[in-house]
């Protein structure tokens, strides 16, 4: 230390001075000696260490590689090589190069099973590993605190070993799941393939898909026997158990990079669509609305009714139909509704240049009153044909006085005679005038008051 330089600074310089290898200081010629015997050993101590494994766990599973010997018997052997060659070499840290151990947790990860009994295997070939080099550097007289600091280095290698086999149990998964993700799509495919619905039996002739929105019941038990099998085998596949009945979803995402909702498992997802689809099994078992309620937070869109299998492309067509309306603003947003509880708007909405035909043939006698007028005759129209009831009775539906309804009602009859006492006719005017107040063409009539009775009912 010099007059000039204060301790603090000689004893910072002291502590920033690289520590010192026990292991370095080894002369190379013993060193050489300790490499040559641990090498001539690995052949042995790798049988070793796989008979001890296997006595250890027997479950475990003996791979071969191509020339027929196990694949864990070749990884070891190498593991050994490695870690001596590095050590001979006096490099400093071991490095690793050891795809092997990739392939060990890719084996891992490929057949479903945890790291955690691969790394108990590793710790048990170091531990066995460690007691024989040892027994080398005691012969040839290494000093204890090289052989410490070789001990801290397998330890260390070992570590190395389990983040290669890290990585190649992530890639697996990675590689399974993308697998599985497109065997999913495949059977999603399948089973909403309107051709396979027209080639199925029972409900699949249908013309259209409105007769199982009430009751979300049609005549088909299954799909038919060539679909069937090919379905079953795909199901098989992703471990899918074909339902009896199942309801298909459209959904809205709520933001370009918005995540999955965790639906659950059992139901099949496809997030790949730019409007991603669904198909929920049993839709109608104990716990399942609630399920799907709270995981379709944040997202909106439709679920079409249930149906059997074999129509499951008929409920993503109704699904498809709420979506368009729901973009449109004819039906709410912001929820994932069900189609059965917006039959009335499916049914009239859907088809809307059929409607929009009859309603022009319909309400051609409106046609010269003006605009305001011919909505108020329109929508007293529509509470009289909907209660069938007098002018009180439409009047509080309404909201004005028995006396306006009872004009109204005269220019109606006046307007339309005879044509509103037939059976046929009225059912084609409220089926017109409902459309038209689903889409806000008209306003919504008051319900009726508590205990009141149509004349309908009566």
């Amino acid at each position: 230390m010099t007059d000039t330089q204060p301790p603090e600074a000689a004893e910072a310089g002291q502590s920033a001075a690289p520590s010192r290898s026990a292991w370095r200081d080894v002369p190379p010629r013993q060193v050489r000696r300790f490499a040559a015997l641990a090498l001539e050993e690995v052949p042995a101590l790798a049988q070793d260490i796989l008979r001890e494994i296997r006595a250890e766990y027997p479950g475990l599973p003996v791979v071969l590689d191509d020339s027929g010997e196990p694949m864990a018997l070749v990884g070891i052997r190498r593991a050994l090589e490695g870690f001596v060659q590095q050590l001979a070499s006096q490099e400093g840290r071991p490095r690793y190069h050891l795809e092997v151990f990739q392939e060990f947790g890719r084996g891992e990860g490929l057949h479903g099973r945890s790291l955690d009994s691969l790394q108990a295997i590793y710790r048990l070939g170091v531990r066995l590993a460690w007691r024989r080099l040892a027994e080398i550097g005691q012969q040839i007289e290494i000093p204890p605190p090289a052989m410490y600091e070789l001990a801290e280095s397998g330890f260390e290698y070992l570590d190395g070993l389990v983040d290669q086999s890290v990585r190649g149990y992530a890639e697996a998964a990675a590689r399974e799941a993308g697998e599985r993700l497109r065997l999913q799509r495949k059977l999603m495919e399948l089973l909403l393939s309107e051709r396979r619905a027209e080639s199925t039996g029972g409900t699949a002739h249908a013309t259209g898909p409105a007769h199982t929105i009430g009751t979300g019941r049609g005549s088909s038990s299954g799909p038919a026997a060539p679909f069937g099998n090919a379905l079953g085998e795909r199901a098989a596949r992703v471990g899918w158990q074909l339902p009896e009945r199942v309801a298909v979803g459209v959904l809205l995402r709520p933001a370009r990079e918005a995540v999955a909702p965790a639906v659950g498992e059992g139901v099949l997802l496809d997030m790949e669509a730019e409007q991603p689809r669904m198909v929920v099994p049993d839709p109608e078992a104990a716990g399942r609305p609630e399920l799907l309620r709270r995981a379709m937070t944040g997202w909106s869109g439709a679920i079409g009714p249930p149906v059997p299998l074999a129509d499951a492309a008929k409920s993503l067509r109704w699904a498809e139909a709420a979506v368009r309306l729901m973009e449109r603003g004819l039906l709410p947003a912001g929820e994932v509704l069900h189609c059965t509880e917006h039959t009335e708007a499916l049914v009239l909405l859907q088809p809307e240049e059929l409607i929009e035909d009859l309603a022009r043939r319909c309400l051609a006698p409106l046609e010269h009153c003006g605009p305001a007028h011919g909505r108020r005759l329109a929508e007293t129209l529509l509470a009289w044909l909907e209660t069938r009831g007098g002018a009180p009775e439409v009047a509080a539906r309404l909201g004005v006085h028995p006396q306006t309804v009872r004009y109204r009602l005269r220019q109606i009859r006046e307007l339309w005679g005879d044509e509103v006492d037939d059976p046929d006719r009225r059912f084609e005017l409220e089926l017109v005038l409902r459309a038209r107040r689903l889409r806000g063409l008209l306003g919504r009539a008051q319900p009726p008051a508590p205990g009141r009775v149509s004349s309908t009912a009566r």
